[in-house]
């Protein structure tokens, strides 16, 4: 494969202590966490809101985890109250306006004092042996760099410790396959029958076996009339170029043919009102960390001395094949360590989000929002207490990690 050299020079546009790359769940908590610590912290976001696949996909559903706390339980204080739980240790699955979460989070992340650059797509790393000291990024003024002491990669795919070097898996071990991807919709209760739509190119599902999932899911909580409806699939991992291409375009058809179904099937009155700008991608990259963390953990309730996000959500893989069926298992409850979202060899880079050190089947459980939003949380505080400590990221301690986590609302199950 032909090959070119590309170098040139690029000014630097900013410093801070901690660059977040990626503003997801996982980024946003990070960055509010490390600003909270009175750090300076840029997060760049690749797209123009804040949010990730809860804003960005229409995800917007917040699937149960059994602990409700830290900075996910403040979000929830602050845009859902009603089903706020007494105790954090109440499960909750609630839907939400993502149109409304995502000026939530445009607005806390402003009041909270982090520096978030839009339309900031990370390129690449500036390293001196092991240490990431540079992010180049490109924006709207092109290429630029942004100094910092410490990165936490959130971008979902590992891109910013693949690019410093490290190593990683993709997919399920026999074939590397991922989960598929999803495009999720709304739907909302006009109140009169609608008349169904269904461009020539895409497909007349009969009954519910010839569903791209072979099966309904979909949920209308409130009293708003809005139905969030998951039932597209797409085989591809998102992280492949002609994956994504195809993708984007296959998920759209679904969603036509499937609003198409819908109409003709109890949902009469609906008409097809929203359709998110990309497509849900649940599984890419894994990192290789100091410590990875396997179905076997999960089925035995596995605890961890160096905890960082708990959840008893259950082992979800989407079948990789893209094809019906969905290996779904209950779970009691399990500890995400510390060291799972550090990667090998890299001092000063820490993960959080669905691309941290995990099997195939443990990240199945792992990925979803309310737990990437304590993930990103335990590694803002642990980024800021390298920094003041002077030390590598896995040298941190773990105990003042805890301590400073408490004192941001963290409560741990025992």
């Amino acid at each position: 494969m032909k090959e070119y050299s590309f170098t040139r020079k690029v000014r630097v546009y900013d410093q801070a202590d901690i660059i977040v790359a990626g503003g997801g769940p996982a980024g946003c908590a990070a960055a509010i966490a490390a600003t909270r610590t009175g750090k300076k912290v840029i997060l760049l976001e690749h797209s123009g809101q804040l949010g990730g696949m809860g804003t960005l996909g229409n995800v917007s559903i917040f699937m149960g985890v059994g602990n409700v706390t830290g900075i996910y339980r403040e979000i929830i204080a602050e845009t859902l109250p009603d089903q706020l739980p007494k105790s954090h240790t109440e499960s909750i699955w609630p839907q939400y306006n993502p149109f409304l979460v995502r000026h939530y989070l445009n607005t806390k992340l402003e009041k909270e004092g982090v520096k978030v650059l839009y339309h900031a797509s990370f390129i690449g790393v500036v390293k001196e042996e092991d240490t990431v000291t540079a992010v180049i990024v490109n924006t709207r003024e092109g290429l630029v760099a942004v100094e910092a002491k410490g990165v936490i990669d959130c971008t979902g795919d590992g891109r910013v410790a693949i690019d410093a070097g490290a190593d990683y898996t993709s997919g399920r071990e026999e074939d590397g396959l991922t989960q598929p991807m999803t495009l999720m919709f709304m739907m909302t209760n006009t109140g009169k029958k609608v008349e169904p739509y269904l461009p020539e190119d895409c497909y007349y599902y009969k009954d519910k076996a010839e569903l791209p999932q072979g099966r309904h899911l979909f949920w209308e909580q409130g009293t708003d009339g809005t139905l969030l409806v998951n039932m597209t699939r797409v085989k591809g991992n998102g992280a492949k170029i002609d994956d994504i291409n195809y993708a984007e375009k296959e998920s759209l058809r679904q969603v036509f043919s499937v609003a198409h179904y819908l109409q003709r099937n109890g949902f009469e009155t609906y008409a097809l009102t929203h359709i998110p700008g990309q497509v849900g991608v649940r599984e890419t990259n894994q990192i290789v960390g100091h410590y990875t963390l396997t179905e076997a953990d999960l089925l035995a309730g596995r605890r961890f001395d160096d905890v960082v996000a708990q959840t008893n959500y259950e082992i979800d893989v989407h079948s990789p094949d893209g094809k019906p069926g969905t290996d779904e298992r209950t779970l009691s409850g399990y500890d995400i360590p510390y060291r799972s979202l550090l990667p090998k060899g890299l001092r000063n880079v820490i993960v959080a989000g669905r691309s941290i050190s995990a099997t195939h089947v443990a990240m199945s459980s792992m990925r979803v929002q309310a737990t990437c939003y304590a993930m990103g949380q335990s590694a803002g505080v642990a980024a800021s207490q390298a920094i003041d400590k002077g030390c590598d990221m896995a040298d941190i301690d773990i105990h003042r990690l805890h301590e400073v986590l408490n004192a941001q609302g963290v409560v741990f199950l025992k």
